[in-house]
């Protein structure tokens, strides 16, 4: 089970049509990019969030929401833990291999 702590969070999930690492942004849609996703800053708030995100995976529009720990910074939220600071930057291998 994730530890619990009081640090700022935002809520990742996957976008079930392609499996891209989205976040779950202010106006309740998702984001590819971690800059766009809504802080949350008590448990309450988070577990709002989570919610939302919970009925847009029961509508199958994305895979396993769950809530990342971050630091608010002068771009927006990074996640403190360094394989959701990897999700967030994006793949770390090319998708589409190329041709050799």
């Amino acid at each position: 089970m994730a530890r619990v702590t009081d640090a700022p969070k935002v809520v990742t999930a996957n976008r079930l049509q392609d499996g891209a690492v989205v976040w779950l942004t202010a106006a309740g849609t998702w984001s590819t990019r971690v800059a766009d996703a809504q802080v949350q800053t008590d448990a309450p708030s988070a577990e709002a969030a989570l919610g939302i995100a919970r009925a847009s995976a029961a509508r199958q529009e994305v895979v396993e929401p769950y809530a990342v720990d971050v630091v608010v910074e002068a771009n927006g939220p990074r996640p403190l833990k360094t394989r959701e600071w990897i999700r967030a930057a994006g793949p770390s291998i090319d998708a589409v291999p190329t041709a050799a």
